[in-house]
């Protein structure tokens, strides 16, 4: 991920790509050993995709919409619960029987909250926030991507300055503990 534009381009691109990677679960067998390295590989573009937007799309909501604390609250919580699933899901192979159950309560979770996000949330950013604020924060979500943990951590804070504060050295330890275990790269 890190594509360019604004941020709402920039998440769109995200969600697009992560539903690529469901279509491709979703079109292998049950069982087939593929369903859990694209089921890690979503993973992994969704925590950092969630840990961007909880450090500046959230608080930019919470600044410029109206009634953004309660729109980013209830965000929030979305994030809270797909961070959950994803959390149950890595201790699962794609021959477990849980397996097939949770990546499909993730797939329902996660594709809700796209719709809303691109149906109300992005709309709504889109009209109030000023002018040249949105390509500022695609920049500042990009680089938050790059460093941010690949592995979900529900207990981890979500909102700023703690979450910007933790991130990175977390993020630094998932992409290590990646590199050493091959999660999400192809055989």
């Amino acid at each position: 991920m890190g594509h360019g534009g604004n941020v709402i381009n920039e998440l769109v691109t995200d969600h697009r790509e992560v539903e690529e990677l469901f279509g491709k679960i979703e079109g292998l067998p049950p069982g087939d050993k593929n369903r859990k390295l694209y089921a890690d590989q979503a993973t992994i573009e969704l925590v950092r995709h969630s840990v961007a937007e909880e450090a500046y799309l959230y608080p930019a909501v919470r600044q410029y919409v109206a009634n953004g604390d309660a729109v980013a609250d209830k965000e929030l919580d979305d994030h809270s619960r797909a961070e959950q699933i994803m959390k149950d899901l890595e201790g699962h192979e794609a021959d477990d029987p849980h397996f097939d159950r949770l990546i499909g309560k993730l797939m329902t979770e996660i594709r809700s909250h796209i719709a809303d996000e691109e149906e109300h949330l992005f709309p709504m950013l889109r009209d109030a926030a000023p002018e040249g604020s949105l390509d500022d924060l695609g920049d500042k979500v990009r680089q938050a991507k790059k460093t941010a943990p690949t592995r979900p951590h529900p207990s981890a804070p979500d909102k700023p300055p703690a979450n910007k504060l933790l991130a990175p050295g977390v993020g630094l330890v998932d992409r290590l503990r990646d590199a050493m275990t091959g999660r999400g790269k192809q055989d």
